[in-house]
């Protein structure tokens, strides 16, 4: 039986998750942690960390970088494994959570999803096949979204710019530029409005031609199901900083 607690339990991503795991009867969701603990829960909710008595086998972050940090330091203290569904984060941030992926498992990725992690996959190997052209990557998401670019599209552009080599960069802003495109960039652009889960694309502009990878989100049930399916494998590990590529060889 495993037991789970999960950061941000109250946001929109962690009430699904929470749902998830009570349906799941090899699964119990020992606590939640969120600084908004109004309403009626069915399990225990903290909102100081001093506060929390349950010690989980595992905890799921779907929260903001700087709770995710907050709850790192309770899950080192303790010995427990993580899951990192949680994006946005500074380059200082990313080093505090290499530094605890010393002493804990921690799983992090931008995105939970198998299929993007297909998607992944398939940039990595194009992106070779297909150089020389312009690429744009063009990510849509709910007007409630904080981070732009999204950790998604951010892992995108990361992949391709490696397979070619690490000779390209990313251009998040035109709007104060008066000169043509430079060859080697990626442009980056974010989309928000509405209600939209998540949409992810990447285009390959030749002179004559274009090739596009596109990726759409219809239910958050993806991403929690798969931040599941991360905390029964990270439990299982040392510690170590690991991601989907870990969890799924393709």
């Amino acid at each position: 039986m495993l037991e789970i607690m999960v950061n941000g339990c109250n946001g929109k991503m962690g009430q699904i998750v929470c749902d998830l795991i009570e349906q799941d009867k090899d699964m119990v969701l020992k606590a939640g942690f969120d600084k908004n603990i109004t309403g009626e829960f069915a399990f225990p909710v903290f909102d100081k960390i001093e506060n929390i008595k349950e010690k989980p086998d595992v905890i799921i972050d779907f929260s903001v970088p700087m709770a995710t940090l907050n709850i790192l330091e309770y899950a080192c203290k303790f010995g427990v494994p993580i899951v990192i569904a949680t994006t946005g984060f500074s380059a200082e941030q990313e080093r505090k959570i290499i530094d605890y992926s010393k002493k804990i498992p921690i799983f992090k990725s931008a995105n939970m999803s198998f299929e993007i992690m297909v998607m992944k996959k398939l940039v990595s190997w194009l992106a070779p096949l297909l150089k020389g052209s312009d690429i744009e990557i063009t990510e849509t998401h709910h007007n409630r979204k904080i981070d732009a670019p999204s950790g998604t599209a951010q892992m995108l552009a990361d992949t391709i710019n490696e397979s070619l080599g690490n000779t390209l960069h990313c251009e998040y802003n035109r709007h104060d530029k008066h000169e043509k495109r430079d060859k080697n960039e990626i442009g980056m652009n974010s989309i928000r409005g509405g209600n939209i889960v998540g949409e992810h694309s990447v285009q390959f502009f030749g002179d004559f031609e274009t090739f596009e990878i596109k990726h759409t989100s219809y239910s958050r049930n993806v991403f929690a199901e798969g931040a599941i399916k991360a905390a029964q494998f990270i439990v299982k590990q040392k510690p170590g900083l690991y991601s989907m590529d870990d969890m799924f060889k393709l």
